[in-house]
């Protein structure tokens, strides 16, 4: 065959194939006319679900666990009166003096903040500032509306944490609580969601923001111009603003990761928070006892710097320094203690307990996860040697 006639078959063999095919399409247009395929049918559709979108979930989910915290206080009601004036006696009508009275007391709306619960039985966390008054009387506001009273149960002196209860609380209610997550597994960049009393008045604001910093040490300073350090805080740029305070610092599960405690005054974006690791131990101390109870090892330190090092020739960088206060009755171990039954004495360092190095975290911080009767080693340099001890501790007097 020679090469024009397979051209030319070619050709045909292409005219002969196109022509059946459009006989076929002309066949069945009439059927894609009558039944024209729906898009879903030819393509299955597929919702993305966003981060965005887990938030919002979250938050419902989690919102009617969270509280507002009223505080009620019986305050003075003062009235204006006038006193009458007449200097010149029977001549002339003489002066109205106005003047102001105490007429009774009443009950007023004086602070609030915020809290979350954390049992169905109707334990609420919160900053220990927001219920610091004694004389005061508190109250939660719940998101749907509802009110119930509430009693302190327990403030802590290291920790500006508050475990209230809430009173006569019905046998039949059911109550939202959340649950504490992995504050010690947090990432910079992580996602965390801040849910309060903003400014005392915008209940339940929340505000998105991620981790910005871990491990942070702090002085707070409250409106009284009263401060408190805290150390091992979460830093993030989640908005916290005044009444945020004892408020959940959540991860996108919806868990506790942080306790809303701090903003800073001179910049935006920069809030600071409890972890939850930390506050939880508070939690099921009260459960279990009825109040917090610490773990005692009795002795007062300074966390060793580059510059105490320096300072005192000490041949370690790392560790707790056993020191006396600056006042002379602040004595470095206290008589009777657990560190004083181990033979810890002034100018030891303490280096470890339980294998971990005091470096990252200073002692009252890592003393903090351990309970009342735990048995612990202690790494401690004495003179120039290290020595293991094995120190069981007590419950802080």
């Amino acid at each position: 065959m020679s090469s024009r006639q397979l051209f030319f078959g070619v050709i045909i063999g292409s005219v002969t194939t196109t022509l059946i095919a459009l006989a076929v399409l002309y066949a069945v247009k009439d059927y894609f006319i009558v039944n024209p395929l729906k898009s879903e049918e030819q393509i299955p559709s597929i919702t993305a679900v966003t981060e965005n979108d887990l938030v919002v979930k979250m938050i419902e989910r989690v919102n009617p666990a969270v509280v507002s915290v009223v505080v009620t206080k019986d305050v003075p009601i003062y009235e204006q009166y006038y006193e009458q004036f007449n200097p010149w006696g029977w001549f002339g009508e003489g002066i109205s003096i106005p003047r102001t009275r105490e007429n009774g007391t009443e009950e007023r709306e004086v602070g609030g903040g915020s809290g979350f619960i954390v049992s169905e039985e109707g334990l609420v966390v919160t900053n220990r500032h927001v219920v610091s008054d004694n004389d005061a009387k508190y109250s939660i506001l719940m998101n749907d509306g509802k009110t119930y009273d509430v009693e302190v149960l327990a403030r802590d002196e290291q920790l500006d944490i508050a475990v209230l209860e809430i009173v006569d609380l019905s046998s039949d209610t059911k109550l939202a609580y959340l649950s504490f997550g992995d504050s010690e597994g947090l990432k910079l960049g992580q996602s965390v969601v801040a849910i309060g009393n903003a400014l005392a008045e915008f209940r339940n604001s929340v505000s998105v923001g991620v981790v910005s910093g871990l491990s942070r040490s702090i002085t707070a300073t409250d409106e009284l111009g009263r401060s408190e350090n805290l150390d091992q805080v979460i830093q993030t740029d989640a908005a916290i603003n005044p009444g945020n305070s004892g408020g959940p610092l959540l991860n996108i599960n919806g868990e506790v990761v942080g306790v809303n405690v701090a903003t800073s005054r001179g910049a935006d974006n920069i809030g600071f928070a409890l972890p939850a690791h930390v506050v939880k131990g508070v939690v099921e101390s009260v459960k279990v006892n009825g109040k917090i109870v610490r773990p005692f090892l009795g002795v007062r330190y300074k966390m060793v710097s580059p510059t105490l090092q320096e300072k005192n020739n000490l041949k370690v960088d790392y560790g707790a320094l056993v020191a006396r206060g600056e006042e002379d009755d602040e004595l470095a171990v206290m008589p009777g203690s657990p560190a004083d039954k181990a033979g810890i004495v002034e100018n030891d360092i303490v280096l470890s307990i339980d294998g971990e190095r005091l470096q990252n975290r200073d002692l009252a911080t890592v003393l903090r996860a351990k309970k009342a009767g735990d048995v612990i080693k202690v790494t401690v340099l004495h003179r120039g040697e290290e020595e293991i001890k094995e120190i069981k501790l007590e419950e802080m007097p």
